[in-house]
C-alpha cells in the first residue's frame, strides 16, 4: 500500500486514507520530487503573516494579468496559476492580490536548493520551486528514503518557513504524480510493487503529454483513466497517435527509464512583458526592448552565463507572434550590445506602428562566462561596458532594483507587466 506523511490534501487526483499496514516499503524507491507549497504565495506571506488562511493571490494586478501562484485558500474558488487575473477577481472576489517579487522567490530558491544539494549532488532542477533527486547514495548515511524526504521537508521548514510535498517512488514520473497528490504539505511513497495500483484509478490526463487535446482524443476513444489506457494495444496507441502511443502506454504501466540528470544547464534566459494597453509607437517600445535587454543580461551575469544569438518575441493585438533571432560574432552578457541587436530584429521585422501586445528579449546559445573570451580586432579597444553593469549590479544589490537604471527608463508612461 501507499504511506502517507504530514497534511494530505482531499481534492487531489486520487484520495486515498493512509495505509493501515504502517510505513509503505520504500526500498526499491530512490527517486525524490520535491514540490514547494504554492511557492510564491507562501514567500509573500512570510512578510505577511496577518494573511495566513485567508485566500491570496499573486500576479499583476491590471487586466492583463495572470495569476502566478495561489493560496490553497484562493484555489477553494478555483483560482488556478496562469488563470486571468480578472477572472480570478471575478470568483475569488475576497482574495488580496500581491504583486509579485522575483528577486525574493530567486534568493528563497537558491537556498532550497542548496538544502538539496546537501543530501545528495544528483539534484535535477525542474525550476525554481521543483527539483528530483536521486538519493541512492545518501541512504546508507541519511537512512531510507522516506526518513530523508522528512529531513527535506523539515529544514525547508525550518529554514524558510514555508512547505513543500515530497513524492517518493521508483521513477521521476510516478514520485511527480505522488508529490502532486499528497499537496499541500504532505509526503506519499509510492512502492515499486505497488506502481500500477497507484497509477490505473489516475484520470488519464493525469499522464506526462495528455493535454487538453490529447485527452479529448483519447475520451473519444473510451478511455477516461489510465488503466483504460493500458488495456489498449500499443499498435492502436501508435495508429491513433503516432510516435507518442508507445510512450503513453509504458507510462501506463510505469515504466519511465529516464534518470536523474544533475545540474541541468540553461537553455536560455529571457523575460517578455505585455503592455497594460496595445501600444504602436516605436520608441515606447524600444524603451521596453531596453529594459527587458537590462534584466536579460543582469540574469545571464547571476547565472555566470553568455549567450550568441538574441532572440525578440513581438506579439500583436490579434495575437499573432512573431518572432526573430540573431547570433552574434561573440557571445555576450552586456545589456548595449543585446538591446542595440534587439532594436535591429524589430525594425527588421516590419512592425513599425502596428499595436503590439507583448514584447520579449530572450539569449540563447548560452555557454559560462568563463569559458568565454573576446576577440578584439587590430586596435579596436574594450569598451567598459560590461564593468560598467557590473558595477550596477552591485548598487542594484546593495540599494534595491530602483538604484542605477538608464535615463529613458525613469518615466515609463505605459507600465507593463511581468508574466
Amino acid at each position: 500500500m501507499f504511506g502517507y506523511g504530514g497534511g494530505v490534501s482531499r481534492n487531489q487526483l486520487l484520495p486515498r486514507e493512509p495505509s493501515p499496514r504502517g510505513p509503505a516499503d520504500d526500498s526499491g524507491c530512490p527517486i525524490l520530487h520535491v514540490d514547494m507549497d504554492a511557492f510564491f504565495a507562501s514567500v509573500e506571506l512570510l512578510d505577511r503573516p496577518e494573511l495566513k488562511g485567508t485566500p491570496v493571490i499573486v500576479g499583476a494586478p491590471g487586466a492583463r494579468g495572470v495569476v502566478l501562484s495561489a493560496t490553497y485558500e484562493a484555489r477553494r474558488f478555483g483560482v488556478h496559476s496562469a488563470m486571468p487575473m480578472t477572472r480570478a477577481r471575478r470568483i475569488c472576489p475576497q482574495a488580496t492580490i500581491i504583486p509579485p517579487s522575483h528577486g525574493k522567490y530567486s534568493e528563497v530558491s537558491k537556498g532550497v536548493m542548496e538544502i538539496f544539494q546537501t543530501i545528495t549532488p544528483e539534484v535535477e532542477p525542474i525550476s525554481s520551486d521543483e527539483a528530483f533527486l536521486d538519493v541512492s547514495g545518501a541512504r546508507r548515511r541519511l537512512g531510507t528514503s522516506t526518513a530523508i524526504a522528512e529531513l527535506i521537508r523539515g529544514q525547508v521548514a525550518e529554514r524558510y518557513g514555508i512547505t513543500c510535498s515530497v513524492g517518493v517512488a521508483s521513477s521521476k514520473f510516478v514520485a511527480k504524480l505522488a508529490s502532486r497528490q499528497c499537496k499541500p504539505d504532505g509526503l506519499l511513497v509510492v512502492p515499486a510493487s505497488a506502481v500500477v495500483e497507484f497509477l490505473h484509478p489516475l484520470p488519464v490526463a493525469a499522464l506526462w503529454g495528455v493535454g487538453e487535446r490529447t485527452e479529448q482524443a483519447l475520451v473519444r476513444l473510451g478511455i477516461r483513466t489510465v488503466g483504460d489506457l493500458a488495456q489498449v494495444p500499443v499498435s492502436t496507441l501508435q495508429r491513433e497517435f503516432g510516435a507518442a502511443g508507445a510512450h503513453l502506454a509504458a507510462l501506463s504501466w510505469g515504466r519511465d527509464e529516464r534518470p536523474v540528470v544533475p545540474h541541468s544547464p540553461d537553455k536560455s534566459i529571457g523575460n517578455e512583458e505585455t503592455f497594460s494597453h496595445d501600444v504602436d509607437d516605436p520608441e515606447a517600445i524600444k524603451r521596453e526592448l531596453l529594459r527587458l535587454s537590462e534584466r536579460v543580461a543582469a540574469r545571464l551575469r547571476a547565472a555566470g552565463h553568455v549567450g550568441r544569438t538574441v532572440s525578440v518575441k513581438l506579439r500583436r493585438s490579434d495575437f499573432t507572434t512573431i518572432t526573430r533571432s540573431r547570433t552574434l560574432r561573440e557571445p555576450t552578457d552586456v545589456a548595449k550590445e543585446i538591446y542595440a541587436t534587439s532594436c535591429e530584429l524589430y525594425e527588421a521585422a516590419g512592425l513599425d506602428r502596428v499595436r503590439l501586445r507583448l514584447v520579449g528579449v530572450r539569449m540563447e546559445n548560452l555557454r559560462p562566462a568563463a569559458t568565454a573570451t573576446r576577440q578584439l580586432g587590430l586596435g579596436d579597444r574594450e569598451t567598459g561596458w560590461r564593468e560598467a553593469e557590473q558595477a550596477m549590479d552591485k548598487a542594484i544589490r546593495r540599494f534595491g532594483p530602483e538604484a542605477v537604471r538608464p535615463a529613458s527608463l525613469v518615466q515609463r508612461p505605459f507600465g507593463p507587466m511581468d508574466l
